[in-house]
């Protein structure tokens, strides 16, 4: 018996399926800046830096976070198809892109399963207008706490002066970023391509009449009227300690989770990421914050209308393409 085949080691087909699953993790521009090479019981997870924002994220905090995203994707895939992962992130080596080596050991399979695989699935960027409805404070601790036990920090926004203040964060960021033809450039080679990656048109909301204020994608294919923070929306901060591989790395794993549980519970979620990217709102935030956390990402959560469409879901690059030999 070889080792591929002992019980207590994965066949390749089953590792190649949790990577799939992996992939439908979110990324910034949906660039899926991730690759993995997969071994007998591991997988090691890279960064693709070929997919790197050059101009909007040079520090790498955006792509990390995609990664971290798609290792926890990674890590519910696993245990939903029986298998346990243990996650050793950024191991000391010589490439610096390895984000994470994970070891695969047999476990029993989860009740919720079904539902996990589901969710991940059906987990979409509905940037269409939310409703007027409030989220409950206790739905955003509840999705901050889920995101916490990920080893990142999550600070949902309840105080209304506070989110005053960073909604005006928010239009700021939008407003200086749009006025950065270089930026807005590459972010344009993102929007509406052809292929496996990138944003298509189809999930890009329309502008409304009259309004010039688009979002960062510009005007899209997706007949809507939004907005881009309502006073009912909920806002959570992402972030860590520091601001580094690890924290971003982090910071990825509690996205993905908050993500996923509001997923199942019928919330949808938006993450921001532009105040975090523009140096003079990065400021304005961490004074806001007054050093209880290094902001890496806002998400804003809200209620889609009961009725709208599904949307279509944003392609994904085939596992063989993410997949190193």
């Amino acid at each position: 018996m070889t080792a591929s085949t002992r019980l207590d080691a994965p066949p390749g087909q089953v590792v190649r399926r949790i990577v799939e699953l992996a992939t439908l993790a979110p990324s910034i521009h949906n660039t899926q800046p991730w690759a993995w090479r997969l071994s007998d019981r591991e997988a090691r997870l890279y960064a693709d830096d070929t997919r790197q924002l050059r101009v909007e994220d040079p520090l790498r905090r955006n792509m990390v976070i995609s990664c971290g995203a798609a290792l926890h994707h990674f890590q519910l895939a696993a245990q939903a198809l029986g298998w346990r992962a243990e996650v050793k992130r950024l191991p000391e080596g010589d490439d610096p892109m390895l984000m994470a080596q994970v070891r695969l050991a047999r476990t029993p399979f989860h009740d919720d399963a079904g539902e996990v695989l589901d969710s991940m699935r059906a987990r979409c960027t509905d940037r269409r207008r939310f409703t007027s409805w409030p989220v409950p404070d206790e739905r955003l601790e509840a999705l901050a706490e889920e995101a916490s036990t990920w080893d990142a920090t999550a600070l949902p926004v309840l105080d209304l002066a506070t989110r005053f203040r960073l909604e005006s964060s928010i239009r700021r960021a939008l407003d200086l970023r749009a006025s950065d033809a270089i930026a807005t450039a590459e972010q344009a080679l993102w929007t509406g391509r052809s292929g496996d990656d990138g944003v298509p048109l189809q999930v890009v909301p329309e502008s409304p009449p009259g309004d010039d204020r688009l979002s960062r994608f510009g005007d899209g294919l997706l007949n809507d009227t939004r907005a881009e923070v309502r006073s009912s929306d909920g806002l959570i901060v992402l972030g860590g300690e520091g601001d580094s591989f690890g924290s971003w790395l982090r910071t990825g794993e509690a996205l993905s989770a908050l993500w996923l549980r509001a997923t199942r519970t019928g919330l949808s979620v938006v993450p921001l990421s532009q105040p975090v990217e523009v140096p003079a709102t990065r400021a304005e935030l961490q004074a806001l914050l007054r050093g209880t956390l290094e902001p890496h990402l806002l998400v804003r959560i809200g209620w889609q209308a009961i009725g709208r469409r599904e949307l279509p879901r944003t392609p994904r690059r085939p596992v063989d393409e993410v997949l190193r030999s």
